[in-house]
């Protein structure tokens, strides 16, 4: 499968600690149309000079109401909570790890009626139901309200599946703990067993890779933040024995995907990223 997932990724047209001083108070982290950071003020010390000039402004283009609508989207749930490095953290990495995903997803499944852009969304919102695969990254600065939380709870039950990403270490574990046992306090959390269908259901994962962030990536540096030395997939089943919720802790899949088409990012973590990206979504769109 390899020179497939590597024709995708070349053919893309190409964290760390809280700040100091008293947390902002959790709230909506959406609050016009353009309220995103600039991802180009993000690793501005981190990078190699060849990775620099990837930065560029994407421009938002949400789903219009006239578009015709597709079997698929990649939809980013905009959460409250609190702020990470002055921004939304919801937001991280959004939208162009979203929008390069897609690139190697349409190609690697052609039969699937893909939205090739990012759609975020917000908890609240009435269309919430059309969209069967959900995804979120820096939970450990997500604090859901109690209308989010209902309505997330209504739709994770009703079939819908959703895919955490990018959070390290012990207190950001804590904090997405106590928010899932809100959410959802009759399902535990478990591990999943690597003979599980969503690590076989399109591409064979035999092992958790720890997939680091772009700077540590590209300068070959260690690949854990904090005290978050040993990644994980865990989940959350449905009474049926559905997942209804895949955590992948201590990883970043998403920079991987921002950064596959960057020749100074290793292709290990890359082809690791898009495999299990894949499966999600196979999973997602046949259960």
């Amino acid at each position: 499968m390899f020179p497939v997932v590597a024709a995708a990724l070349i053919a893309v047209a190409g964290a760390g600690l809280p700040a100091g001083g008293p947390a902002p108070e959790p709230g909506p982290q959406i609050r016009n149309p353009d309220d995103r950071r600039d991802p180009r003020t993000r690793y501005r010390r981190a990078l190699p000079p060849q990775a620099m000039r990837m930065f560029e402004r994407y421009p938002l283009r949400p789903v219009g109401p006239d578009e015709v609508r597709h079997e698929f989207y990649f939809t980013r749930l905009a959460y409250s909570g609190t702020t990470y490095r002055g921004g939304a953290s919801w937001s991280v990495d959004f939208p162009k790890a979203d929008r390069q995903f897609m690139v190697g997803l349409k190609r690697l499944l052609d039969h699937l009626d893909a939205y090739a852009y990012d759609n975020a969304i917000v908890a609240t919102d009435e269309n919430l139901f059309r969209y069967p695969f959900l995804y979120s990254v820096e939970v450990g600065y997500m604090m859901l309200s109690p209308d989010e939380r209902d309505q997330l709870r209504r739709y994770l039950l009703a079939g819908g599946f959703w895919v955490i990403d990018d959070f390290w270490g012990s207190w950001e574990w804590a904090n997405l703990e106590r928010e899932l046992s809100l959410l959802l306090p009759d399902h535990p959390i478990v591990e999943i067993p690597l003979d599980h269908p969503i690590f076989h259901c399109f591409y064979d994962v035999e092992e958790i890779l720890q997939v680091p962030n772009v700077g540590q990536g590209m300068y070959g540096g260690p690949t854990s933040e904090r005290d978050g030395y040993t990644p994980h997939v865990r989940g959350i089943y449905d009474d049926d024995g559905r997942l209804m919720v895949v955590i992948n802790w201590n990883t970043d899949l998403g920079d991987a995907w921002e950064w596959a088409e960057d020749e100074w990012y290793p292709v290990r973590f890359s082809h690791y990223a898009y495999q299990m990206g894949v499966n999600f979504v196979v999973y997602a769109m046949s259960h």
